[in-house]
């Protein structure tokens, strides 16, 4: 898988690690260790895991300083077994160890949540439907967070407001009901803009129908009954997403009502840390 180019990883990274440095920088590692000090640290993985953040970790440590030599061994999106080397880094000990906790935190974070997405993703194998993120991300990491649901099998929902039109149950209710909100729509957005719509009940799933305009439509904690029955009716008209309650043991049950994703805030908002360390 591509990574994204370091220069739009940049602001991200350097923010992180101004806020870690301070108004001093590394007043330890300065007082401690000799300036001039060289040595070979190796960031390794403590468990097994499926790998993102390597891109954002690397480019912490050539960013504090440039002439060290890091090398990424594991890339993201692969699985790793702990024990593994995944980033070598060579040169200044003072850098090094400046840039550590930045590195560290991005790429346990990420590789956290492409581990938990790879879960999610091997249980739909053998199924239609794809798993999927939302915008539950945390302000701030939301492109890297997306790109560690890529490195963990799944899919991207949008990734801000301007992507596409995403009708939801306070949009029904400040428009007046399905039928305003979608003819509003059909009024206003190009017909390159994709629209979904929120629902919850087959009733308004026929309104939707009846009325047009949208592509694709979200059930919103529905059960698995109504979610089967509402795939039969659409028969392929629409895209169709199941949303709300998803847990990693409904999966196969969802999946088996025909939607072709299922999206999940818990893939970024609710997802652990793997436990990595940096190792002189």
């Amino acid at each position: 898988m591509a990574n994204v180019p370091d220069v739009i990883l940049e602001p991200m990274v350097r923010h992180a690690i101004m806020e870690d440095l301070g108004a001093a920088g590394d007043v330890t590692s300065r007082a401690v260790v000799p300036g001039d000090a060289q040595y070979r640290a190796e960031l390794r993985a403590r468990q097994d895991a499926v790998v993102s953040g390597m891109q954002v970790a690397a480019l912490a440590f050539r960013l504090l300083d440039p002439s060290l030599k890091v090398t990424v061994l594991v890339a993201d999106g692969s699985a790793c077994k702990a024990g593994d080397t995944l980033i070598r880094v060579e040169g200044s000990v003072v850098s090094t160890l400046a840039a550590e906790r930045v590195a560290l935190n991005f790429a346990a974070r990420l590789s956290g949540t492409a581990t938990l997405t790879s879960a999610y993703a091997r249980a739909l194998e053998g199924t239609k439907t794809r798993i999927t993120c939302t915008r539950k991300t945390t302000p701030g990491l939301r492109l890297v967070e997306k790109l560690a649901i890529q490195h963990g099998g799944g899919f991207n929902h949008r990734y801000s407001l301007s992507d596409a039109v995403l009708i939801k149950d306070n949009h029904i209710a400040a428009a007046g009901g399905i039928r305003p909100v979608l003819e509003a729509v059909q009024r206003s957005v190009g017909h390159m803009t994709v629209v979904e719509i929120e629902i919850d009940s087959l009733s308004q799933l026929d309104e939707v129908i009846e009325v047009g305009g949208a592509q694709v439509v979200m059930f919103d904690n529905m059960s698995n009954a109504d979610m089967a029955e509402a795939v039969g009716r659409i028969d392929g008209r629409l895209t169709t997403e199941a949303s709300g309650n998803v847990r990693l043991e409904r999966l196969v049950e969802i999946a088996a009502t025909g939607v072709d994703y299922i999206s999940s805030g818990a893939l970024t908002h609710s997802a652990g840390a793997v436990d990595l360390g940096l190792d002189f």
